[in-house]
């Protein structure tokens, strides 16, 4: 979702996308919410750790398991078409960030070129793409079940680490570089910590602490640090159709403009001719 609204260039789309991602965020969140309180109805039935914990990635198939088949196999078509279209966008998001931010930028001292930055995005996302089989056959032919565990670390540091900028960059103009590293430092910090310690036990509890902490600490270090000034550029009220249009309009004018001159031109050569 925040790559969609970065993608926003003009004012109907911004209200739009608020209602559409909201709607969304209230369909997985809820959604999530009733699968985890129907999810108890199964506890006698979902496999077990030796700590007497249930292995969480165990729950939905117990849940399945009683459903007819019909209705299995199209939870499973939902389930591959989903995870397709994550992996790619996940993929493809990580592939460009890395070859455009990172490599362009600090490791290629002229940049690259249009040829070399597809090169590297390919690279990265045959990397990626590897990275992804290898937990899932590590997942599939070993006893460890962490994939659950990886998506409670892996959401909660990413919401400790960016909801506190961009909630308060929304409202206040004075955010400051340093506190926007340190809500990723913490964020990051306390969520790898915890998963090689354990101190606060879940993950999804140690997410919740960073999202709350994040949202503290950056007004706080921003007191204390210098701001960013930045120029917001107001989004446009005309819609792509719109904007499609009025570029097609100057094209037409441009190109009109250049017929009359190569007009004039000839006129000119031809009477310079003449005389």
């Amino acid at each position: 979702m925040v790559t969609k609204f970065s993608a926003i260039k003009q004012g109907p789309a911004i209200k739009q996308g608020a209602i559409i991602s909201t709607i969304f965020a209230i369909v997985v969140a809820g959604g999530s919410y009733v699968l985890g309180g129907f999810g108890r109805l199964f506890g006698d039935s979902v496999a077990m750790n030796a700590n007497g914990t249930p292995v969480y990635d165990s729950i939905i198939p117990t849940m399945l398991s009683s459903l007819p088949d019909i209705l299995v196999g199209i939870v499973v078509v939902l389930v591959l078409s989903a995870s397709m279209s994550t992996l790619s966008s996940l993929v493809l998001t990580s592939s460009s960030t890395l070859t455009l931010d990172l490599v362009d930028k600090n490791f290629v001292k002229d940049g690259l070129n249009e040829k070399s930055k597809v090169k590297w995005m390919r690279a990265f996302v045959i990397v990626f793409v590897a990275i992804s089989a290898a937990l899932a056959l590590l997942q599939y032919n070993s006893s460890i079940n962490f994939i659950a565990q990886l998506m409670g670390i892996s959401w909660g540091a990413l919401a400790g680490a960016f909801l506190g900028p961009f909630f308060w960059g929304l409202f206040s103009g004075r955010i400051s570089k340093a506190a926007v590293w340190a809500s990723f430092i913490f964020a990051v910090g306390l969520t790898t910590s915890n998963m090689v310690f354990g101190f606060i036990g879940s993950p999804i509890v140690a997410g919740a602490i960073a999202i709350v902490a994040s949202l503290i600490i950056v007004p706080i270090v921003s007191l204390v640090t210098p701001a960013v000034p930045f120029d917001i550029k107001p989004p446009q009220q005309l819609g792509a159709i719109d904007r499609e249009y009025l570029h097609e309009l100057e094209e037409e004018e441009l190109a009109e403009e250049a017929a009359e001159n190569a007009a004039t031109q000839a006129q000119a050569d031809m009477s310079a001719t003449m005389s």
